[in-house]
């Protein structure tokens, strides 16, 4: 009888160590599942936002030609219809940009920074200090913060 005891009390501590083992490797199995998940969320996220950088580059040169097509505008038709009509798109263009964190780089007359500045032209102004944005010849944007395409500028020499 005390034999088998014996062997009934060496069994339960089997039991109980194999499932303090097994316990530990479920929670080890959990923990890794949980640390998956959140690294498969980030990477959809990355994603996303490269799909959403990639379309709304694509989308750019419409609104570079919407802002080419307002400042061609003749004075004494800025108030027809179909005129309007136009701007009102470039319009709703911009608040869908907006909405999407896109922002436009200001760079009139600002310090030229190759950061976020692509200097295409350089000219020789007397009265201008060097390294100074003359003109912007193709808008820049960020998007969430990062630079989505860098400013076309003129720069004083």
């Amino acid at each position: 009888m005390e034999k088998e005891q014996e062997e009934l009390k060496k069994q339960l501590e089997e039991t109980l160590r194999q499932k303090d083992e097994y316990l530990a490797q479920w929670k080890l199995a959990r923990a890794d599942l949980i640390n998956y998940k959140k690294e498969d969320l980030g990477r959809m996220k990355l994603m996303r936002e490269y799909a959403a950088e990639n379309l709304i580059l694509k989308l750019l040169p419409i609104l570079d030609n919407l802002e080419i097509a307002e400042q061609k505008i003749p004075n004494g038709m800025k108030e027809d219809e179909y005129i309007k009509g136009v701007l009102s798109l470039k319009a709703q263009f911009q608040g869908f940009l907006k909405n999407q964190n896109v922002e436009e780089l200001e760079a009139q007359g600002k310090a030229f920074d190759p950061a976020v500045h692509e200097a295409v032209q350089e000219e020789e102004i007397a009265d201008k200090e060097p390294g100074k944005v003359l003109e912007v010849l193709e808008k820049g944007y960020l998007y969430q913060g990062r630079l989505l395409r860098p400013a076309k500028v003129k720069v004083s020499k």
